[in-house]
């Protein structure tokens, strides 16, 4: 058999024959064909890849299922909070349009007042804060403007008389204030 054998000395290409071993110039034997047993595993374990595979996406689709259902329960608490709320809040301004009254029985004076107070710490118990208005500057994400007036004194856009208190529950408004806003 021929091959090109560089020489040390020369840098062409030079035709020498040469023996080469019987060992490397049999050709490589071919890859045996698999077995039954090697397909049935990896049959098997593409079985195994695709069914963790599904379990998988039904663990995340599970658990994006409960915080879903965990976020409703916790809206619709509120929104039953709020509704129920929104029916003692008339009450509430009654309660501050007597105190607000001229009144000579100071015991009776004294029993709205710690009806109000009683109002107070069942709304702060349940996270309901009023909304600051009077020398506020008005927003309209929390206030409800009714009148306008015109004041030299006032900066612009700042409430000068509070008609109706408003409420929250934590970032959620109840009721918008009902204000008056100079300028």
């Amino acid at each position: 058999m021929a091959r090109k054998v560089k020489d040390q000395n020369e840098e062409t290409p030079v035709n020498s024959e040469i023996e080469e071993p019987a060992a490397e110039t049999a050709e490589a034997p071919e890859p045996e064909a698999a077995s039954p047993e090697e397909d049935k595993l990896a049959a098997l374990e593409a079985e195994l890849a695709s069914e963790k595979d599904k379990y998988l996406r039904l663990a995340a689709e599970y658990d994006n299922y409960r915080k879903r259902s965990q976020k409703e329960r916790e809206a619709l608490y509120t929104d039953v909070r709020s509704e129920t709320l929104l029916k003692i809040l008339p009450v509430y301004d009654n309660i501050k349009r007597a105190l607000e009254q001229p009144c000579e029985d100071k015991a009776y004076v004294r029993g709205v007042e710690l009806i109000m107070e009683q109002i107070k710490d069942i709304f702060s118990k349940l996270g309901v804060t009023e909304i600051p208005a009077l020398g506020e500057q008005f927003d309209p994400e929390v206030h409800n403007a009714v009148m306008h007036v015109e004041d030299p004194e006032k900066d612009e856009n700042v409430i000068v008389e509070e008609f109706q208190t408003g409420f929250k529950i934590g970032d959620k408004v109840m009721r918008h204030s009902m204000v008056k806003v100079a300028n």
